[in-house]
Order: C-alpha cells, then structure tokens, then sequence
C-alpha cells in the first residue's frame, strides 16, 4: 500500500513515524495530513536509504536542490560532487534535470549516492531519447513517454515531474495571451511542440490513468509540473498560468481517489505583490495539495544575484503557505551551476525557508532564533556557529580579520552588548 493508501486505513507507518519525529509533531498529526494529502512523504518503495522527508501543511518548510547534465555539459563526477554539495548545505531533497550523456547510468548513480529523496523528469528522457533515434523530439511515441516514466519509478526515484496540465486549451489560451516568454518549461516545451506536430491532446492528460498506476505501485509522489510557469514579470497570473492550474486541480482530486500522493509545482517569475494571490489561489483550486514553487523570482533584472531575487519570493511565498522551495543559483538564465553555485542556492533558499517557518509559527524556528540572539548576547561564537545555518561560513568570517578581545573586529573593544552588560552590572551591584 502507498503511504496515502496506509493513512486512509489508520495506519501509521514508519515513514509516518519518522516525519512525526523529525518535525517534534504527533504521529496523529502526520497520519491526517498524509491522508487528506495536505502532507505528502515522497519515498519510493526502491529507495530504501534516503532519510524520510515530510512536505506539507504543518511541516517545516522544505528545500530542494537541481542538479544534472546539460547537452553541452556532461560529467557524471561534477554532478555527484553537485549533489554532496546539496546535502552539505541541507536541502532536503534534489532533482536530477539531466539531458545530457547516459542518462539512465546518471540518474542511477545519483540514486546510489542519494541518502535524500530523489525527483526527476522522465519526459527529458523520452525527448532525447526520440531526437537521438528520430532526429525530433515530436517524434517521441506516448509509449516511449510512459516507458520512461516507468523506468524511472523502478529505478527507486522518489517524485516525478508530470506535466499533466498543458492542455490544448491551455494552448489556445497562450497563443491569445501573447506572453512575452512564452512557455519556459523545458518539460512543457517538449509536450507542446509534440501536441502541435501530432495534432493530439496531452498524453500524460489524456492517459493519466496509466500514469496513476505506474506511481502508486512503487508510491511515488506526482509532482504536477507547471509548465505555464511565467517566465518573466509581465506573464505572471495570467489565464494560461490559471488554467493550468485548473486542470491540476482536477487531477490532484483523481490522483488521491486512486492513492497516490500529489503535489503542485508553481511558478515562477512572479511580482511580490502577486505571490500571495497565487499561493491562494493554488491552495483553493488544489484542495490544499503541497505547493512546490521554483522562487518565486521577483525581479528579472538581478542575473547573476538570482538565489537572492529567488529567496526574497520564496520567503513571502511560504509565509504565504507554499510548502516546498526549489531553489535557484546564481547561474540562473546564465549557465549550468558549478558546485558553489548550487551550495548557494541551498543555503539562500533555506534562509527563506526558516524566514517563512517563522511566520508560519513551525515549532521550534523561532525558538532556534531566539538562543541565537542570547549567544550573542554573551558573545559564545561556538554556540553562534552551532545555531547558524551555515556554521563553516560563520567560522571563517569571524576569524577572516584580526580580533583583539571577545567581540568581533566589527565593533572591537566598542561593542555595544559588552559596553552595556558592563554598566548594567555595576548598576546591579549598586543595588
């Protein structure tokens, strides 16, 4: 049984167990959010060493990680080193993007290294599997696209990226909407351009059934890809974006009635005085699914700074209540991520996570801040290290400029909280 399938009938199962633990809630707790689909916990049933990762309402906000190939990168050692960066930095779960070299012996590598959980996209598969055969990805057959799917899901790959809502109505409305980005998803790009050469509806809509089969027999979670996500500012929350949306909604319904867990990918470039909107809007059409949001970017001008662009709308967004970070880079619209660049991603994007969980009142994030401010207070830099969350990255600043005393070199023998510790002191003396 699924793990949704197990919580629909009262039973609390191991993962449920050890999300409950992780995140300090109650067994109760994780077994009515996993059966309402509010909490989903994607495990597949062929990766047995990945530590549990709960994403949901009530949960502590999550972060993931894109790492893989390009056509004109391709290293297999540089993306193994990606994904030790990812887990060093704390993202709590990682995508294999690749489309470039071997991309089974790839996946599988990452598979074997992972010890967090593992999401992909099987269409990148189909679609360069049909170029390399027929010269055009259009000539990938709907066989083709589920066999991949398939092969991902054996392979122990823990969610699935499906973009199950680029409908020819969706279409229609973007060739009326006249974006200035058009489609940005590599995933959606590739379904539409099949649609169009072979004047036939969406097969991950049309057969969805087949697609719900294959997940629930290996529990995999069903990301439902937005491949309407706006690419820039002005494309934001427009009809193409909603409709899509509409449509997920409908097959979030469907994916819980057959057991099978389900999450919404969002968008996107969105303007900050949109993401709360959006964020309610998903949540409503989606009866409260897990909301997975790539940023969202506020801004489009920041190339080169955009894990900071992306950490600003991923803050407000889950504040907002989207669940699920996917972070971005500083490579981001430029080039494929090195190594630092993904640590940085982690790192901006968890920020916004915590700076969210915050708001949201998650157990224990405030608190965690609070026993930082007291280190600082007592200027116990151990602890300070210990509480922040890159501990190296505190380490080496401090000791980076010479420091005479117990202050930082900031502030030196003026430090204000020492200055003023030492006067309240005397007066309490005097009492």
């Amino acid at each position: 049984m699924t793990q949704l399938e197990q919580a629909k009938q009262g039973i609390v199962s191991q993962r449920m167990k050890e999300v409950a633990c992780r995140e300090s809630v109650t067994q109760a707790f994780v077994l009515q959010g996993v059966a309402d689909g509010t909490i989903v916990i994607p495990a597949n049933t062929n990766h047995p060493h990945a530590v549990t990762c709960g994403v949901g309402k009530g949960l502590s906000t999550k972060v993931n990680a894109n790492l893989g190939t390009s056509s004109d990168c391709v290293n297999l050692k540089t993306e193994l080193n990606k994904l030790k960066m990812s887990i060093n930095a704390g993202a709590d779960a990682a995508m294999d993007l690749s489309t470039g070299g071997d991309l089974p012996n790839i996946r599988r590598a990452i598979l074997n290294e992972a010890t967090i959980p593992i999401g992909t996209v099987p269409i990148y598969q189909a679609g360069v599997q049909a170029l390399n055969t027929h010269n055009a990805i259009v000539k990938m057959t709907v066989d083709d696209l589920f066999n991949a799917i398939l092969e991902h899901c054996q392979d122990g790959v823990d969610f699935i990226t499906v973009h199950c809502g680029v409908t020819q109505r969706v279409i229609s409305l973007l060739k009326q909407q006249r974006r200035v980005t058009d489609i940005v998803s590599r995933g959606g790009s590739f379904l539409m351009g099949w649609m169009l050469y072979n004047e036939r509806e969406n097969p991950l809509y049309e057969h969805f059934d087949r697609l719900l089969h294959i997940a629930r027999k290996y529990d995999v979670t069903l990301s439902l890809g937005d491949g309407l996500r706006p690419g820039c500012g002005a494309d934001a929350t427009d009809r193409a974006q909603i409709e899509e949306l509409v449509t997920l909604g409908e097959l979030v319904q469907r994916s819980r009635e057959a057991g099978v867990q389900v999450m919404v990918e969002g968008p996107g470039h969105v303007p900050i005085n949109q993401i709360e909107a959006n964020i309610l809007i998903q949540k409503k059409l989606c009866q409260e699914a897990p909301f997975y949001v790539l940023g969202p970017l506020v801004t489009d001008i920041a190339a080169g700074y955009d894990h900071i662009t992306s950490a600003i709308g991923g803050a407000v967004a889950a504040a907002y209540g989207a669940d699920f970070l996917c972070y971005v880079t500083p490579a981001e619209h430029l080039s494929l991520p090195d190594a630092e660049d993904v640590y940085q991603g982690v790192i901006a994007s968890r920020i916004a996570a915590h700076a969210a969980d915050i708001a949201k009142g998650v157990k224990g994030a405030a608190e965690r801040d609070l026993k930082m401010s007291e280190a600082r207070k007592k200027l116990d830099w151990d602890t300070q290290s210990a509480l922040a969350l890159d501990p190296q990255r505190v380490r080496y600043v401090h000791k980076k400029q010479h420091t005479s005393g117990e202050a930082c070199s900031m502030c030196g023998k003026f430090c204000a909280m020492q200055l003023v510790s030492q006067h309240l002191g005397i007066e309490m003396a005097k009492c």
